[in-house]
Formats: structure tokens, sequence, C-alpha cells
């Protein structure tokens, strides 16, 4: 299969928002530290704290540094989804998606992208920040709520046939080609579940 060539850079890292200006100019600038030649795309929902006004103030002043804004909260899966197309049509062979409140890691991101083509190794379709991994973990949840994670992913992982560990975590980077072929319109889950779901569809396509 033919691979896309990127036309502004070839990893495009998402965020999606909702009240986070205390977070996103530290963020913002976090990503560009760990991966200068990344874009960065801001997928905000209409925040009234002022997050999507602070993306399009700064956009002026960093290239790299995009904004999408809707109207209100649509859900974590469309706003993924909405990050997904947005690399599709752009051109960018990676794109690489992390949550806003610093839950993930941006100094993980180099580790992400560059391991999506391992030396001597096959290439990847997909690669997640997980877990439940040695290294990985969360930090301050209680235990009930590991407890409850980690049923979540195994009974996603025995229902659905996956092989990933971490099912539910929404720290990763797909291969933009992969899900070029993926049909959206398919997808159901607006919420949490996409994560799930999205391995499942990219699984049947053969990633």
């Amino acid at each position: 299969m033919q691979h896309i060539i990127p036309q502004t850079g070839k990893t495009l890292v998402t965020v999606a928002t909702y009240n986070e200006m205390e977070n996103l100019p530290r963020l913002v600038e976090e990503i560009s530290r760990y991966l200068p030649e990344a874009d960065i795309l801001v997928i905000d929902d209409n925040s009234p704290d002022g997050t999507g006004e602070w993306c399009d103030r700064h956009r002026a002043e960093n290239q790299r540094l995009h904004c999408l804004h809707r109207p209100g909260k649509l859900g974590l899966g469309t706003a993924t989804i909405a990050g997904m197309k947005f690399a599709i049509e752009h051109g960018y062979r990676y794109v690489l998606n992390m949550d806003a409140d610093f839950s993930h890691k941006p100094e993980y991101l180099p580790a992400l992208e560059s391991g999506m083509d391992p030396p001597g190794g096959p290439a990847l379709d997909v690669m997640i920040g997980s877990r439940y991994t040695p290294g990985g973990g969360v930090e301050g949840w209680p235990l009930k709520r590991k407890l409850m994670s980690r049923a979540v992913n195994l009974y996603a992982r025995c229902l659905l046939g996956l092989r990933p560990k971490d099912c539910s975590g929404a720290f990763r980077c797909y291969r933009t080609e992969m899900l070029a072929r993926l049909d959206f319109d398919s997808i159901r889950s607006r919420g949490y579940s996409f994560q799930e779901e999205v391995l499942w569809h990219l699984k049947r396509l053969g990633a």
C-alpha cells in the first residue's frame, strides 16, 4: 500500500478540550518541546473558560498550532474522529491522541511516534501508551477505580477478541493510512467506549 505523503509534517497531535484553559498553554509548550516537528490540533467544544479563544490567539505565533471549534459538548468519540479526519485530509503520516489534563505525559510522545516504525521490525498501525505494561500506570486513582479499569479491559478483550492489555486508554498513535480505510459512519460509540470500538474496527481491517 502506498504511504500518504505529509503536506505539513508527518505527525499530528490531537487534543480534545472542554474548559482546559488551566492546562492547555503548558501542554502545547511541552508537546512542542518533545515533538518539535509535530503539528498540534486542539478540538474545542465551545469551552466557556476561553480555551478556544486562547488557541486562536496563539495560532498567530505558533504556525504548528491548529484549532477546530465545535458548537458544544459532542462527546470524546466524535472529537477523536474529527482529529482523525483532519489528519487524513491534511496528509499526515501519524496521528497521536492524548488527553489535555496531563494524565498522558508529553515526554512519552517521541516513544509512541518512533515505535510505529521500529528498526528491523514490522511497521505498526496502532501503538498504545498502555497503563498496564512495565513502567506504565496511573496517578491518583483509588484502588476501586484501578480494579474497575482492569475489569473493563479484560471484558473488552474477551468480548471483542482484542489483544492489547489496555483497550480503553486514549493515549495512542495511529498510522493515518490505516485510519483512511475506516468507515467512520459505522462507529456507534460517542463516549469512552469509542476507544474499544475503534480498535475492533481496525482489527477487522488487519491492524
